[in-house]
């Protein structure tokens, strides 16, 4: 009888993506399982952007080596960037991890689990990680069976300040162009509709492997493939967003009229302490671009608040920037002083406290802003990907201003049975800051 595998997945959707490699090359040998208590293996797929991010990852561990320690589990293994950035410590500090997998042996989690379950083992790669996953490799999707992320890159060469992602993924490594659309390919053939395309920066994609950008002639190939409804473009950074791309994105129907954009600040100064490319200017003028182009476009952005040496000022203008803008979507963090990055070193840190509560406050003002941006869909009729039905007999689904577990949700009411992963035509009859309510219309 097979042993049982389950993974715990933290962090963003390029964690998730590693979780399905990780599950496609298990599923060869062992059973998956989705609830731990079940499991004989544990894995926890950690994360590591943010102090919040890290702690989650360790108190999940330590949460998982409860069912250890009562018997249930007999491996408990980390994975991830975590485990890539404090495999030793962590291995030292809780006694019950049996290993751990570093982001460069995705590929070597087989043979990883057979070895931590004689003794305990540590397989990570010194130096810049190099893997990056191909179509050939095995993949068990995690997300429901209409909506797939796909990872055209991975690691990053823009060496902002203040994140440590260089550090444990290595520099920005384009996949072909190939390769890629035979796996969306086989995910269309699979049912899926969706296809949310992912990088740590995805405006770079093609880059380093073709000498030119690539995004947009890999857009158009994608819209070619049948089955495909929706493409969606997360993590795309500013600086190298094109006139070619905004054009592909107006003139490709099948491109959500959603983006993805991480700003991170709104005072040029902060930006370049940040070492984040281009001017909050010329953000604004990208912007004016892309709703010129498509007025219905919904944009989603995150901001960092206390920055070192982030004055009340800096942070006003960071306020007045989001206030012009008028983002539909926003997230804030409050800064995380990771050890090893230039902006940790900076004597001028600005206190706790004071971080959070211009994170707090940003994410107050920003609430007013998104609810003014959602009383323009009062009245209009939206396509709608159905996600589940509820308890009271309405449905969730998705606009494709809505990315897939970080933006809001649209409840449906409907006279006839809806079924998950399909689309539906609904008018919208009322919204708040996140989510829209409306009916379906035939």
């Amino acid at each position: 009888m097979s042993k049982k595998v389950a993974i715990v997945t933290l962090g963003c959707p390029k964690n998730q993506v590693d979780s399905e490699i990780m599950s496609g090359r298990i599923s060869e040998k062992y059973d998956l399982v989705e609830d731990p208590e079940q499991a004989d293996i544990i894995i926890v797929n950690t994360c590591t952007f943010i102090d919040s991010a890290k702690e989650e990852s360790v108190d999940t561990i330590l949460e998982m080596a409860q069912y250890k320690k009562e018997g249930q589990c007999k491996t408990l293994l980390a994975a991830g960037c975590l485990a890539q950035r404090y495999g030793e410590e962590l291995m030292a500090e809780i006694s019950e991890l049996d290993g751990i997998l570093g982001t460069d042996n995705l590929a070597e989690v087989l043979e990883f689990i057979d070895e931590a379950q004689i003794h305990k083992t540590r397989h990570v790669t010194q130096g810049a990680p190099q893997f990056l996953y191909d179509d050939t490799m095995s993949r068990q999707r995690l997300s429901p069976k209409h909506y797939a992320y796909v990872k055209v890159a991975e690691g990053c060469d823009n060496f902002c300040t203040y994140c440590v992602i260089p550090k444990v993924r290595g520099h920005f490594r384009s996949r072909p162009e190939e390769s890629i659309l035979r796996e969306i390919q086989q995910m269309a053939e699979e049912g899926v509709k969706e296809i949310l395309l992912i990088a740590q920066d995805t405006t770079r994609y093609g880059v380093d492997l073709y000498g030119e950008f690539r995004l947009p002639s890999l857009i158009r190939k994608i819209a070619e493939i049948q089955g495909i409804e929706w493409i969606r473009l997360m993590y795309c950074y500013p600086d190298l967003f094109s006139d070619e791309l905004i054009q592909t994105m107006k003139e490709t129907p099948k491109v959500c009229r959603y983006l993805d954009l991480p700003l991170q600040h709104g005072d040029d100064q902060i930006l370049a302490a940040m070492n984040r490319r281009g001017t909050s200017e010329e953000a604004e003028i990208l912007i004016q671009k892309l709703r010129q182009a498509m007025p219905d476009i919904r944009i989603r952005t995150t901001m960092i608040t206390g920055f070192p040496g982030e004055s009340e000022d800096q942070f006003a203008n960071l306020i007045a920037f989001v206030k012009r803008i008028g983002f539909d979507r926003l997230g804030a963090f409050a800064y995380s002083q990771e050890e090893t990055t230039p902006a940790a070193q900076r004597e001028d840190q600005v206190p706790v406290e004071i971080r959070e509560q211009r994170r707090d406050e940003l994410m107050q003002f920003q609430q007013g802003i998104a609810l003014e941006r959602q009383q323009r869909w009062i009245g209009q009729t939206l396509t709608v990907l159905i996600e589940e039905k509820l308890p009271d007999g309405r449905y969730l689904g998705r606009s494709e201003g809505d990315a897939p577990e970080i933006d809001g949700s649209v409840y449906v009411n409907s006279a006839q049975e809806l079924e998950t992963g399909e689309f539906a035509q609904v008018k919208i009859h009322d919204v708040d800051s996140y989510d829209l309510m409306g009916e379906v219309v035939s």
